[in-house]
């Protein structure tokens, strides 16, 4: 079995593959002063309510874009596991693309991975849209090279900074509005229209323009937790993958092997 780990700005997710097939998924607020033997003791008791024992687990893969959670996963790795960890973009796992950009050391790993992810599974050009602390919205051409993409604030941040700056906004679920109109008749309802309904046309706006900067047939492949929530009020995703960063590691890690 295979562990692989995306360590994000909020959450660290820990997904068991079982022949390319995900079989458990856990997470956990990002804290990068966790130690290794912390995430033992926690992730060893979700193992167990599976069934899933230590030594099924062969092969671990990382991928982080928080430095400081690099070297407590690896000491997870090494001690609990006795495996030496693949880290995506490194070695034997890196990610054998094109990155086509000013700064291609810049690239965030999570968004690498998304790309090489994309790329095996859909053809084409694409747009991936990955919903986590920040949105990004990344461009891999038919060859699968990453040509760049857009970093906008996440919707939760957006909210965060909303109500953090504000004295009398209440905080509020970020959920689709019930009413279809855009005139809110209460805080609340202008909050979330605002919110919600600003972040779709936001979507909607820069994916016209990447397309027509692109100049070919593009599909829009959408990820990240939000996904399924946005996908019930726009009809710009060509598909909806919660998994995709996970995906992308188990591609890594499958290549790695051979």
């Amino acid at each position: 079995m295979l562990l692989a780990i995306d360590a994000g700005n909020t959450n660290v997710v820990f997904a068991l593959f079982d022949e390319g097939i995900v079989k458990g998924r856990w997470r956990i607020a990002t804290d990068a002063r966790r130690t290794g033997d912390e995430y033992a003791v926690w992730l060893m008791q979700l193992l167990d309510i599976r069934g899933v024992e230590r030594k099924a687990i062969d092969r671990i893969i990382i991928s982080t874009v928080v430095p400081r959670a690099l070297h407590n996963l690896d000491v997870l790795a090494r001690h609990y596991f006795g495996i030496e960890p693949l880290i995506a973009g490194q070695g034997a796992a890196s990610y054998a693309i094109d990155i086509d950009v000013d700064e291609p050391r810049s690239l965030g790993a999570d968004r690498a991975v998304n790309a090489v992810a994309a790329h095996t599974k859909f053809a084409g050009d694409l747009i991936v849209i990955d919903f986590g602390t920040a949105t990004t919205f990344d461009v891999i051409d038919f060859n699968g090279a990453y040509k760049g993409g857009i970093i906008a604030p996440g919707i939760n941040l957006s909210l965060d900074a909303l109500v953090g700056n504000t004295a009398m906004l209440p905080r509020i679920a970020i959920e689709v509005p019930e009413s279809p109109s855009v005139i809110g008749r209460n805080t609340e309802d202008q909050m979330l229209i605002g919110v919600f309904w600003g972040y779709v046309a936001m979507m909607e706006g820069l994916i016209a323009r990447m397309r027509s900067q692109i100049g070919r047939p593009a599909k829009v492949i959408a990820t990240g937790g939000l996904a399924v929530l946005f996908d019930e009020a726009t009809d710009i995703f060509d598909a909806v993958d919660p998994d995709l960063t996970l995906e992308g590691l188990a591609i890594l890690a499958e290549r790695a092997s051979k």
